[in-house]
């Protein structure tokens, strides 16, 4: 039997409900399961943050964009071949999948308001568009077999300005020699919540890009990207850039909106501050509260001492008195934890507003890895910080310890 253990097994279920002893250990259970608490819900909500946003981001431009030189400023520029770089693309074990594009700027008249805008053609031959994530009425345009689709996706935010609604049918006047006019009609509306996006952007069929400008089926505006794991984007950016053609740039996402990736990347170094701050908070009550305990067993402690216990053995009751503590809090820790993230996960109970989050609820991303740390990294602070009080004990006399009052 180890008698440290048994010794603390009998401290723990012996204690008075209502002694100060019994007090201080309930707030550091408190302490140590609201900290864990509060870490692992932060983390789920400003990742789940960086998520959406970089979802709704992705699913606009993915990781990559791909397309020809060019010396103007314009958004139309030089086609590029689509099926030669698709399949050049898919060498790469990096690359996941490919989406050819092309955007033509437009100006949109209804009976009561003009608005200009740009249409980006889209296709679905490899796979469904990621756009189809950011939908929220009606449904994606479709894609004939037969000829250029003549259904558009529109932003709520145009649809509003424009006074338009799913059905709707409206003129797009295109600005080329000669002008162009095509009859769309509205077959849903997105919203990603970012105004870069859905101020500007029509979505419908790259054919009708292609029918305008006159290209061949073969030819597109550009090669979108999307990478197997994004972590790999610079190195991909650079491997690319060394084996493609000369005459084709390659864009990576995180420059074309570098103001949103440097906001997510101050959100991860204010996540990592705020983290350590609450586990030295939790570690910090877990030292007051052991000194408290070795105050109160200062007379037990002389008479341990006096029946030949060494301090090791006093040490070691002491340090499985906090350990018992530990996974106490860590245990309901989790489960209010847990269970909060559960509650907004699947019933949204907390609402955003999206002008000013991007998005209509707060958000949860469950990382089970980095719940693991933080338990891990709340399991072994404590118990370092249990061993720091745990050294006073040698400096207790036995005579004197079992005098103290």
């Amino acid at each position: 039997m180890n008698v440290a253990r048994y010794i603390s097994h009998k401290i723990d279920g012996g204690a008075d409900s209502g002694s100060f002893t019994s007090s201080v250990t309930k707030i550091a259970i408190i302490s140590i399961a609201m900290g864990l608490a509060v870490m692992i819900v932060s983390f789920a909500i400003l990742q789940g943050f960086r998520n959406e946003i970089q979802g709704k981001i992705f699913s606009f431009g993915a990781h990559l964009q791909i397309s020809r030189y060019d010396t103007n400023n314009s958004l139309e520029v030089a086609p590029i071949g689509g099926p030669r770089l698709v399949r050049q693309l898919h060498r790469y074990p990096q690359v996941a999948h490919t989406q050819p594009y092309a955007v033509k700027t437009a100006i949109i008249k209804t009976p009561d308001e003009v608005l200009g805008v740009v249409l980006k053609g889209l296709n679905e031959e490899d796979g469904r568009s990621p756009m189809r994530e950011n939908l929220v009425a009606g449904k994606f345009p479709t894609f004939p077999d037969s000829a250029a689709g003549t259904e558009v996706l529109l932003s709520r935010k145009v649809a509003d300005k424009l006074r338009l609604n799913v059905g709707d049918e409206a003129l797009f006047y295109f600005i080329q020699n000669p002008p162009r006019i095509r009859k769309f009609k509205v077959s849903g509306l997105y919203a990603t919540g970012l105004d870069e996006f859905d101020e500007v952007y029509v979505i419908g069929d790259i054919r009708q890009i292609r029918e305008l400008n006159a290209w061949p089926d073969s030819l597109v505006g550009g090669m979108e990207v999307v990478l197997k794991d994004f972590k790999t984007l610079d190195r991909t950016a650079d491997n690319l850039y060394e084996n493609l053609p000369y005459n084709l740039k390659i864009d990576k996402i995180t420059d074309q909106y570098a103001q949103l990736f440097d906001w997510l990347q101050l959100l991860n170094r204010n996540v990592v501050i705020f983290l350590l701050l609450i586990i030295f908070v939790a570690t910090f009550n877990m030292v007051a509260t052991i000194f408290i305990m070795i105050l109160e067993r200062t007379n037990m402690i002389g008479i341990l001492k006096a029946l030949g216990a060494t301090d090791n053995q006093i040490r070691q009751m002491f340090f499985f008195r906090g350990f018992s503590l530990t996974l106490r809090g860590m245990l309901i820790g989790n489960a209010v934890a847990l269970g909060f993230c559960a509650l907004q996960y699947y019933f949204k109970i907390i609402p955003l507003d999206p002008e000013n989050y991007y998005m209509d609820r707060v958000p949860i991303n469950w990382d089970w890895k980095m719940l693991l740390v933080m338990n891990a990294a709340t399991f072994v602070a404590s118990l370092l910080a249990v061993m720091i009080p745990t050294y006073m004990i040698s400096r207790i006399k036995p005579v004197v310890a079992i005098k103290f009052d």
